[in-house]
C-alpha cells in the first residue's frame, strides 16, 4: 500500500481475490499537484523529500491512461545488439545477467506487466479524479490565441512535435517574462529569493500547458539536438527531462520478476567531478553523497535510484539522453543547458572522490550520425581562447572598431572575398525630412528609472512596467516602446537603455551556399534578447519608389508599411488571473512611414536574411535625444537561439499602392521552412 492506510476501512471476513478492481504499485510516478491554481505555492525540493509541512512531493508529469496493447506496440523501443564498439567485454561494479527481452519496453508512460499472455496496465488507479480536471484543463488551453497551437490535445500532450514543442516553450518564456517583470516591480524584503522560473513552469505544469508526457526510452518528439534551455523546468514541460533537479531521470520497467529502474537521460552541468573534454565521450558521476553540499557530512553514493537504472541501462544497453550544462558567454552567472542526444553507457566503476568517499562512475559514448551539439560549443571556446583559428575567417572585425563587440567576417564555402562594399556605422540616420517635430523631453530622474514610479515619465508611458527584465530582456511586445534616451538624466545603467547598449552576442557575418551573406552567433540568445538595431539611412516613400526602379536595393531596405505575418509572443493573461482588457495589443503603432535603407550604409543588420519561420522579429522603441523623439527599429531573438544559427526575420509582403502590382518586388524565398509561402518582398 502507498502511504498511510486505515485499517479499519478494510473489509471484514473472508476475501474474494479473484476480484481485483484496482492495482497499483508500491512506487508511483504520479505528480502530485494542486487540485486547483489556488493550492499551495510552488516548493522547490529534492525529488526524494524532505518536503516542508502543507506540500506534497513535485512530479511533473502524469502517466497516461488508458493506453492500449496496440498504442504500446506502435510505439515500443525496439532493444538490439549493442553494436561492434560496444561488445567488449564491460566492467562493472555489479551487473547480473539480465534477458533484454524481458518485459522490456521502450515507452514505457506507465508499468506494464505480463501475465497469462495478457497485457494489463498497473497506474490506472485515481484516472476517473483525473479525467473531470482532463477536460477543464483542454478548454482552458484551446481558448488560448490562435497564433499559438490551438488546444493542446492529450495526444499531443502525450506525442508532441516540433510545433507544439515551440508553442510551449514560448508560452512558458512569455510567462515567466511576465512574472519577473511583476516581481521586479515589487519592493520584496532583502534576501528574498525570487524564482519567477519555477513558478512559470508550476502554472504550465498544473494547468496542461506541456507536451510529450509519456516517458520514454530515446528521442523525444519535437526536440532537436542542439535545442538549448536557459531553465531545467523548461527541459520537464517538453518532455524531455522530468526530474527539476535531480540529475538521473528514470523509471521502472516490468520484468518476469521484479520492477527494475532504466534510465532515461541525464543532465551533466558541472555539480560532480564530470569529465567533459571529449565532445563523444562523457564520464559522468553518480549521485547522492552530498559530495557537493558543504552543510552536509559527504558518505559514500549508494546503488539506489538513479545510480541503479544507470548499472541497469548499462547492461540492458538502451540510449540514453544527454543534456549538457554550459556556461553562458554573455552572462557568466548563467547556466545554458544543451540537449547533446543520445548515449550508451559503455561501462561503469568505483573511485574515490575529492571527498574521500566513493562515488560512482559512468562512462557514456555518444552515438554515431548525430548533428554535433556539444562540440560547436567546445569549438567555438577554442575561438574564442585563440586555440585554433576560425576556418574561412576573412575578417576578425568587419566594424574596424564601431561596435564594443566585434562582428568576424567567414566564408568557408568559396572564394568570395566579402560584400559589395558599404559604409558600417552603429547608429541610423535621420534626414531632416525624416524627424518627428513634435517637441518632446525624457524623464527627471536622477538615478535609475524605477518601475512603478508616478514621477518617472518614461515609466508612465510605458504604463508604469520597465519594458525589459532586471537582466534586460524584453518582456512584450508593444505597440510603441519608450526608452530613456541621451536627453534624460537618469544614470546610463538604467535599465531602461537596452537597445542603445549595442552589441551584446558576439555576431558573425557568413557565406552561404544558396542565400548569400548571413548573419549568426556564436554566443547562445535567450528568447527576449535585443540583438542589434536596423541602422541605415532614413528616407522617405517617395525616394524610396523612386530607387524601387533600380530592383536592387529591397535586400537592403526595412519598410514599416509592408504586410508582415502577426504571431503570438506574449504571455496569456489567463494563466496568472489578469484581465485581457490591461494587456495592450501586440500590433505596432508607427505614427508614419518608417523606411531605413542600408544599401550604401549600415551595420550587420543588413544581413539578416528573411525566412518564413523566423527566429528574430523586430520592435519599434522611441526614446529622445536633443529634445527631439527619435524612431527605431531594434531587433529581438523570438526563441533560444542555439550557436551559429542563421538569424532570420520576416521581411514582409509589399502592399499595392493605387492599383499598382507589386509584384515585380516579389523573390523566391528559400528559407526552406515549412511553412515557406515560396516568395517574399
Amino acid at each position: 500500500m502507498e502511504g498511510g492506510s486505515d485499517y479499519s476501512t478494510f473489509p471484514q471476513g473472508p476475501i474474494d481475490k479473484t476480484k481485483v478492481l484496482e492495482v497499483k504499485p508500491f512506487r508511483s510516478l504520479y505528480p502530485m499537484l494542486p487540485s486547483s491554481p489556488e493550492g499551495p505555492a510552488f516548493v522547490c525540493a529534492p525529488p526524494y523529500g524532505p518536503f516542508p509541512a502543507g506540500f506534497s512531493p513535485f512530479y511533473p508529469f502524469i502517466a497516461p491512461q488508458n493506453v492500449s496493447h496496440a498504442s504500446q506496440n506502435n510505439h515500443s523501443y525496439h532493444t538490439q545488439t549493442p553494436p561492434a564498439s560496444f561488445a567488449a567485454p564491460i566492467r562493472s561494479f555489479r551487473s547480473p545477467e539480465i534477458n533484454l527481452s524481458d518485459g522490456f519496453n521502450g515507452e514505457m508512460g506507465s508499468s506494464v506487466g505480463k501475465k497469462r499472455g495478457k497485457v494489463y496496465n498497473l497506474q490506472e488507479s485515481g484516472s476517473r479524479q483525473r479525467k473531470a480536471r482532463k477536460s477543464d484543463v483542454l478548454d482552458f488551453v484551446a481558448s488560448s490565441s490562435k497564433d499559438f497551437v490551438v488546444g493542446i490535445s492529450s495526444y499531443e500532450r502525450d506525442e508532441g512535435n516540433r510545433q507544439v514543442v515551440t508553442s510551449v516553450l514560448i508560452r512558458y518564456d512569455a510567462l515567466r517574462r511576465r512574472l519577473s517583470q511583476m516581481e521586479d516591480a515589487k519592493e520584496s524584503p532583502t534576501g528574498i529569493i525570487r524564482r519567477a522560473d519555477l513558478k512559470a513552469g508550476n502554472i504550465l505544469l498544473t494547468t496542461g500547458v506541456r507536451t510529450n508526457t509519456r516517458k520514454r526510452v530515446g528521442a523525444v518528439p519535437g526536440v532537436e539536438i542542439g535545442d538549448i534551455f536557459f531553465f531545467r523546468i523548461e527541459l520537464c514541460v517538453i518532455g524531455l527531462h522530468s526530474q527539476s533537479m535531480a540529475g538521473i531521470d528514470f523509471m521502472t520497467s516490468r520484468g518476469d520478476l521484479e520492477e527494475e529502474p532504466v534510465a532515461l537521460s541525464i543532465v551533466s552541468s558541472g555539480g560532480y567531478d564530470d569529465d567533459a573534454e571529449d565532445s563523444d565521450i562523457l564520464v559522468y558521476t553518480g549521485q547522492g553523497g552530498n559530495a557537493n553540499n558543504k552543510d552536509k557530512q559527504s558518505s559514500d553514493q549508494k546503488l539506489e535510484r538513479g545510480n541503479l537504472a544507470l548499472e541497469r541501462s548499462l547492461r540492458r544497453g538502451n540510449e540514453v539522453r544527454v543534456i549538457r550544462g554550459m556556461k553562458d558567454g554573455v552572462s557568466l552567472n548563467t547556466k545554458v543547458y544543451v540537449y547533446d542526444g543520445l548515449y550508451r553507457i559503455q561501462e561503469s566503476w568505483k573511485e574515490k572522490g575529492k571527498s574521500g568517499c566513493n562515488m560512482f562512475k559512468y562512462k557514456l559514448v555518444r552515438m554515431p550520425g548525430q548533428p554535433g551539439a556539444f562540440s560547436v560549443w567546445k569549438l567555438i571556446q577554442n575561438w574564442k581562447d585563440g586555440l585554433s583559428s576560425r576556418v574561412g575567417l576573412i575578417l576578425p572585425d568587419l566594424t574596424s572598431g564601431a561596435e564594443s563587440t566585434p562582428v568576424s567576417l567567414v566564408n568557408d564555402i568559396d572564394d568570395e572575398k566579402g560584400p559589395a562594399y558599404f559604409t558600417y556605422f552603429p547608429r541610423v540616420k535621420y534626414t531632416k525630412s525624416s524627424r518627428l517635430t513634435q517637441p518632446s523631453s525624457g524623464c527627471n530622474c536622477r538615478s535609475a528609472c524605477l518601475p512603478g514610479n508616478p514621477n518617472c515619465s518614461c515609466m508612465q508611458k510605458n504604463r508604469g512596467y520597465c519594458p525589459y527584465t532586471a537582466n534586460g530582456v524584453l518582456v512584450s511586445r508593444k505597440p510603441m516602446i519608450y526608452e530613456c534616451g541621451p536627453s534624460c538624466p537618469c544614470t546610463p545603467n538604467c535599465k531602461n537603455r537596452v537597445s542603445q547598449t549595442g552589441l551584446r552576442v558576439h555576431l558573425e557575418v557568413f557565406k552561404t551556399k544558396d542565400k548569400g551573406w548571413a548573419l549568426r552567433s556564436w554566443d547562445p540568445i535567450r528568447a527576449g534578447t535585443f540583438i542589434c538595431e536596423y541602422v541605415g539611412e532614413v528616407i522617405d516613400k517617395v525616394k524610396s519608389r523612386q530607387d524601387g526602379e533600380e530592383g536592387e536595393h529591397d535586400d537592403y531596405v526595412f519598410d514599416t508599411t509592408r504586410v508582415y505575418d502577426s504571431f503570438k509572443w506574449n504571455y496569456e493573461p489567463g494563466l496568472i488571473d489578469e484581465d485581457d482588457s490591461n494587456q495592450s495589443t501586440e500590433e505596432y503603432d508607427i505614427p508614419f512611414p518608417f523606411i531605413i535603407s542600408s544599401k550604401n550604409g549600415g551595420n550587420v543588420a543588413r544581413f539578416m536574411n528573411h525566412s518564413c519561420s523566423p527566429n528574430v522579429f523586430w520592435q519599434p522603441v522611441m526614446f529622445e535625444e536633443n529634445n527631439e523623439t527619435s524612431l527605431h527599429i531594434a531587433f529581438f531573438a523570438m526563441r533560444h537561439i542555439p550557436p551559429m544559427t542563421e538569424l532570420t526575420y520576416d521581411y514582409g509582403i509589399a502592399r499595392s499602392d493605387e492599383g499598382n502590382s507589386d509584384t515585380h518586388r516579389k523573390r523566391k524565398c528559400l528559407c526552406g521552412s515549412p511553412k515557406c509561402q515560396g516568395y517574399f518582398g
